[in-house]
């Protein structure tokens, strides 16, 4: 179970690992889109967007419907929440780390503390 969340978070962060994946599920948290639609901004065949689109599905970041003869694509956002629980710790740690620095800090005489004690 461990090695599948693992395996799974990995392929979510190598999907948003490259900016124009990241736009592109940006631009889907507003709706669905056609594949035309997330190339455009990128000036990119619809080839290249569609294998931009399959990574994010791979990691399940995305899903793809066939309306037509038209792909459109929806944000599927469960695999982000684990990706922000996984940060979330790291954030946790870092805070804890840096309230006991400022403590530490705090704590220390400054110079300007020294020199008056030792003056008056």
């Amino acid at each position: 179970m461990v090695e599948r969340e693992t395996t799974n978070l990995d392929l979510v962060f190598q999907a948003l690992a490259d900016p124009t994946r990241r736009a592109m599920l940006r631009d889907l948290a507003s709706g669905e889109r056609r594949i035309g639609e997330l190339a455009a901004p990128f000036s990119m065949s619809l080839e290249a967007a569609s294998k931009h689109v399959r990574v994010l599905e791979r990691a399940g970041l995305v899903r793809r419907q066939v309306r037509g003869r038209a792909h459109v694509c929806r944000i599927e956002p469960a695999p982000l929440v684990a990706a922000q629980d996984w940060i979330r710790f790291y954030e946790r740690f870092w805070s804890g780390r840096l309230d006991a620095l400022e403590a530490l800090l705090k704590a220390e005489p400054t110079e300007e503390t020294t020199d008056r004690g030792g003056s008056e």
